[in-house]
């Protein structure tokens, strides 16, 4: 995981379910309001996980893609939870 102000990347290729969608709550989980979150996975189950877990947290998923057998997620920490 790197950081770079508010922002926070989160390379999981590689791993398989439940690690991604597990990883990628606790990156959340420490992020502020606001913040956002770039998180690449390899496995095709995270395409069904990681938004569940978006919508189940109040967050915001401003992108979902799949480039090259990577798929990446742009999450936006907090935006809809009041």
């Amino acid at each position: 995981m790197s950081e770079s102000g508010k922002d926070s990347y989160l390379d999981l290729r590689g791993l398989k379910c439940p690690l991604p969608v597990l990883r990628t709550r606790k990156l959340l989980q420490k992020l502020n309001r606001g913040a956002l979150a770039i998180v690449e996975c390899t496995d095709p189950l995270s395409v069904i996980d990681i938004p569940h877990l978006v919508r189940t947290n109040g967050d915001r998923l401003e992108l979902n893609a799949e480039r090259d057998g990577v798929y990446v997620f742009h999450i936006r920490r907090g935006s809809d939870a009041e």
